[in-house]
């Protein structure tokens, strides 16, 4: 793997969220930042020293209007939208932002044709349904959502929902019918609408915070943060958020656990991942 500097990794994906927040603005769409990303933003007015990448959460109607927009009216010929779809897999459930001049490689791609770039991570907040057995419902399709669109083990699951994985992906080998269970999964779990639900909720990512339910106004309002020299958008919640996903967020892990956590094989910022095709992915000639 090349070896970079985390201050040079997060001066790139700075970068591409400066240009991301100024498209968000141009077209009013509503994001956030979330993840490693807003605790910096508390405790350190920027990126956590040791962490170097960035997490977005976007509403569920901002999110999909992202998906038409982006296309668009985004500088293309640099940063593209990509996303899991019927022929291509990110094995990630959300969206991205990605940097096509750059080359980001993940173990877990290395047999894709994909876009290898440096990326925003986006995911959607969906609206939570008031009763109980819609909410259960909810959660049922969005672990078979995140099952068959991911289509990797999960890392952040727990052994259990390890192994069912492994189970199902046995069971069910088809691309076709993976494709068609998470689309129609896909469609239940985000059925609630958002200007309708009094909560909402995070259906793609750790279990911990798919079982919360959060006030919607919590997230309706957003105001802007310092982070690394510019003010970029927090939910007006961001501090109960904070405290029911990591509780005492303003204190340091152990020295030990100060470190990104990134299985990489190849990354570069200053040459397209075009050029490692058949070298670091798709080594197989039958992909390449």
């Amino acid at each position: 793997m090349s070896s970079i500097a985390t201050k040079d990794i997060q001066s790139k994906m700075l970068e591409i969220l400066v240009y991301f927040d100024e498209f968000c603005e141009k077209y009013k769409l509503k994001y956030y930042l979330c993840g490693g990303c807003l605790i910096g933003v508390v405790r350190h007015k920027g990126f956590i020293p040791w962490d170097d990448d960035i997490d977005l959460f976007m509403p569920r109607p901002d999110y999909e209007k992202l998906k038409k927009l982006w296309p668009k009216y985004a500088n293309t010929s640099k940063y593209v939208y990509c996303i899991t779809d019927k022929f291509k897999n990110y094995h990630d459930g959300g969206a991205s932002i990605r940097d096509i001049t750059t080359t980001y490689i993940n173990q877990h791609s290395i047999n894709d044709d994909i876009v290898h770039g440096f990326a925003l991570e986006i995911m959607p907040i969906d609206g939570c349904p008031k009763s109980k057995l819609s909410r259960i419902k909810q959660l049922f399709f969005a672990f078979v959502f995140s099952l068959f669109n991911v289509q990797r083990l999960p890392d952040n699951k727990g052994k259990v929902i390890r192994i069912i994985s492994a189970i199902m992906y046995k069971l069910i080998s088809s691309k076709t019918i993976r494709y068609k269970i998470w689309k129609y999964s896909e469609r239940q779990m985000t059925k609630y609408s958002w200007d309708k639900c009094n909560e909402v909720t995070e259906l793609i990512g750790a279990i911990h915070g798919m079982l919360l339910r959060h006030n919607k106004d919590d997230f309706d309002k957003v105001i802007r943060k310092d982070f690394e020299g510019y003010k970029f958008p927090v939910m007006a919640g961001y501090k109960k958020y904070l405290f029911r996903i990591w509780g005492d967020y303003m204190r340091l892990p152990p020295k030990e656990k100060r470190i990104a956590k990134h299985a990489v094989v190849y990354m570069s910022l200053d040459e397209p991942y075009t050029k490692f095709k058949g070298i670091y992915y798709c080594k197989d000639k039958d992909l390449a």
